[in-house]
């Protein structure tokens, strides 16, 4: 294992249990393992990362957005 995998295993290990299995699920996906039969594409994996992101910065839609969104898929 490399240094760099490790340490960010170890900072995995301090987020909720939520946060570790996103993680997990895209480590697997890099890995080419399948879980549950299905596997992340690696256009799915940068959107991953850029929600993270957009999330830690308390990026959010607003309640107007979410339901544009409900309309357009009919919900």
């Amino acid at each position: 294992m490399t240094k760099l995998l490790d340490q960010g295993i170890e900072a995995v290990r301090s987020l909720p249990a939520e946060r570790q299995d996103v993680a997990g699920e895209v480590l697997l996906a890099i890995a080419g393992q399948r879980r549950a039969g299905y596997s992340l594409s690696p256009e799915q994996i940068e959107d991953i990362k850029i929600a993270l992101v957009e999330a830690e910065r308390g990026e959010f839609a607003t309640d107007a957005e979410m339901s544009a969104l409900w309309r357009k898929c009919g919900l």
